[in-house]
């Protein structure tokens, strides 16, 4: 597996590669990889020629500089996992080298970051769509992968990639998660036993409410019913759950015959931001 630093290096790997006939792989992460990377990792592998994976904690996406602080940073152990899953190349670019000078653009995605993640997170999106256009640029994949835990991102990115007119292939993989439920996330590292032990918690509202929309219960009701449920365990502190649509990531009133509905939450848990979603298709 090659380790590349720099913008240079990678578009000159990517560029041969290309020029040499192979299917190009992209794993946009920021590190502490766990086994959701890592099945992005050998899907990418079974899909294509050439796997690149990129460990990058990107300022411009934290509104919080306590989580940017303390975002896990483990490359040395990252590089082995990904070595043993794998793949071809590592780009492990400084801050200095994505933004040489800071970024001017700005995205906006409308009606997509105004609810939940971008609701609470003001700036988050506009930093995940910098720093993903420019891994498309330097990189030129012919598919990228992403989680779907990060459900609003991928809808973020899906759009991104029609309204730049990028070409390459989206792929959304499903959540991977702990025995318990918990779906894993590189921030559960920082999560202390007694922490740890109620995050499952979080899953099994989801589910709760998942069984009450199939059943017909009101969005608000299961809303309110979820935001309750989170409230009376002690070490949780719920920031949104939403029942929406699961395209266009807009409340729902009342549900739409045939169309998927996206449950949607996130909480505080001893300091540390879990996210979570569970789709209940029509």
């Amino acid at each position: 597996m090659k380790t590349l630093t720099t913008a240079a290096e990678l578009h000159a790997f990517t560029e041969q590669a290309r020029a040499a006939g192979q299917r190009l792989g992209l794993v946009p992460t920021m590190g502490a990889l766990h086994e959701g990377h890592l099945q992005l990792v050998r899907a990418a592998g079974q899909d294509c020629d050439v796997v690149i994976a990129t460990i990058f904690v990107n300022p411009t996406q934290f509104n919080n500089p306590d989580d940017f602080r303390l975002y896990p940073r483990v490359p040395e152990a990252d590089a082995e996992l990904l070595r043993a899953a794998g793949c071809t190349a590592l780009f492990l670019p400084s801050a200095e080298e994505m933004y040489p000078q800071p970024a001017v653009l700005r995205f906006d995605f409308g009606p997509l970051e105004r609810v939940m993640e971008g609701a609470h997170r003001p700036g988050h999106f506009n930093g995940v769509a910098t720093v993903v256009s420019k891994l498309f640029h330097l990189a030129r994949p012919h598919r990228a992968y992403f989680g779907q835990k990060d459900w609003q991102q991928v809808a973020i990115i899906r759009q991104l990639v029609a309204d730049l007119s990028f070409d390459l292939e989206l792929v959304a993989a499903p959540t991977i998660r702990e025995a318990d439920g918990l779906a894993m996330s590189s921030r559960n590292r920082r999560l202390r036993l007694a922490a740890r032990a109620v995050a499952p918690r979080l899953h099994e509202v989801l589910q709760a409410a998942a069984l009450q929309v199939k059943g017909g219960v009101g969005a608000a009701q299961v809303q309110a019913e979820a935001l309750t449920a989170l409230a009376q365990e002690p070490a949780i502190t719920p920031e949104y759950f939403e029942v929406a649509d699961a395209q266009t990531l807009q409340p729902l009133q009342q549900y739409e015959p045939g169309r998927a509905v996206v449950l949607c939450l996130a909480a505080h848990l001893d300091g540390v931001r879990l996210i979570d979603n569970v789709v209940v298709e029509p």
